[in-house]
């Protein structure tokens, strides 16, 4: 008899996805496609932030798939109910509004070569 390797864990699994579709089909989520073609960066990036939060080291495999489905429901929760620019998760959206009296770096059409 031959062993086999045993079954990747979902941490591994979703280390792997290539694609915000595959995380929500890995993770069996429910999602509206023009909602992710619109906002998949940014879900994931958001998913990020609450994973970030989370200590998920020493739970057993199902409490940490349940916990990972929850943060993306959550990230796609936040995105169905307001845009990317609302939400600003990258770091050019929130500096495009941390300041808004800088103004913006002018740089002359006769300064360019």
């Amino acid at each position: 008899m031959i062993n086999s390797p045993p079954a990747a864990g979902i941490l591994d699994r979703l280390g792997k996805a290539c694609a915000a579709e595959e995380f929500f089909s890995l993770l069996d989520v429910e999602y509206d496609p023009k909602i992710v073609d619109v906002a998949r960066l940014h879900i994931l990036r958001r998913m990020g932030q609450y994973f970030a939060q989370e200590q998920l080291s020493e739970a057993p495999e199902a409490e940490i798939r349940a916990r990972c489905k929850a943060m993306l429901e959550q990230a796609y929760a936040d995105f169905v109910t307001s845009s990317p620019i609302e939400q600003r998760v990258f770091k050019v959206l929130k500096d495009a509004v941390a300041d808004p009296k800088r103004a913006a770096p002018f740089v002359p059409l006769s300064e360019l070569k």
